[in-house]
């Protein structure tokens, strides 16, 4: 919306077209969970942290520029506008005016995404949940005493099990398996479901509960969630989420659109569902091309 102010239509649409990929608040929750499960605490010190999230920052940053110069060269075409920009006098902010509007916004962010993960959460757990294994598919856990291998042949039969499987084929040439593809699909309405999406989908309430008394009681949900991701694993017992396999989920979400809000805006403002479609096509696309390089090229490098 912020775009209105843009004088020049063909420089609006393009500010519209790149402006997801600049970092915002929702991609921090999946950069956090990710940086924790790819550098444990202890290993690596603070400042690379924040390296990482930096380096995050500064890659949609230029992403945004380069897909700029790319559609002003290419698909919107016409002669250069002349930037006259009129600069408001500056104050130094009143502290109060400063916390009012950071609780109001903060509020505002907990009520509107808050109730999205609340009601996404209650339905992944539906579709994870139902329906319930046959006799027969409940058999093969019913021989082993492990929990967690009863409710992972459970998800597997779920109907959030069956949309895993059936993107699998297309997201494994980037490292990621049938759970992620639920974590992927479910985040499509919020990037930040992703880890709400991932604890139902790795039963962390579960694990965390039935652990003697390490990490798992009294830790944060964070901490718990990267103990799931360490223990996930291939069925060849290769561990699900490797460096390479982390790296490559958060450049997805730099430059994947995983925001349905984002494209209900972009059809309001633009008045037509032609560019939101292309936004989603493009992102998306280019989020594929890109782990698939990031991946196969840390293969080949031996990561």
């Amino acid at each position: 919306m912020a775009t209105r102010t843009i004088e020049s239509h063909r420089d609006r649409l393009v500010t519209i077209l790149v402006a997801p990929f600049m970092t915002c608040s929702a991609r921090l929750p999946v950069y956090l969970l990710m940086i924790a499960a790819l550098v444990p605490n202890g290993q690596v010190s603070l400042w690379t942290k924040v390296a990482i999230m930096l380096a995050l920052y500064f890659l949609g940053t230029n992403a945004a520029f380069m897909f700029a110069w790319l559609f002003k060269r290419t698909l919107l075409k016409g002669a250069p506008t002349v930037m006259i920009m009129e600069l408001p006098p500056y104050r130094l902010p009143r502290l109060r005016d400063v916390t009012r509007h950071m609780a109001g916004r903060a509020w505002m962010f907990l009520k509107n995404a808050g109730t999205v993960i609340l009601v996404i959460s209650i339905v992944l757990w539906f579709f994870s949940t139902y329906p319930k294994a046959g006799v027969a598919q409940a058999a093969e856990p019913a021989r082993s005493t492990s929990a967690t291998t009863m409710a992972s042949t459970q998800l597997e039969h779920s109907y959030a099990g069956r949309v895993g499987r059936a993107i699998e084929p297309v997201i494994k040439p980037l490292g990621f398996d049938w759970r992620i593809g639920i974590g992927l699909v479910g985040s499509v309405m919020a990037r930040e479901v992703f880890v709400s999406t991932m604890s139902v989908v790795l039963h962390v309430e579960q694990d965390g509960g039935g652990s003697g008394g390490g990490s798992g009681r009294g830790a944060g949900s964070t901490t718990t969630l990267r103990d799931a991701f360490a223990k996930a694993a291939w069925p060849d017992g290769r561990p699900l989420f490797a460096p390479l396999v982390c790296v490559t989920l958060m450049v997805f979400y730099v430059f994947a659109m995983q925001c349905m809000s984002t494209l209900a805006v972009v059809k309001r403002e633009t008045n037509s569902w032609h560019w939101p479609l292309f936004q989603l096509v493009y992102m998306t696309g280019t989020a594929w091309v890109v782990c698939f390089i990031v991946h196969q090229g840390g293969r080949a490098l031996g990561f």
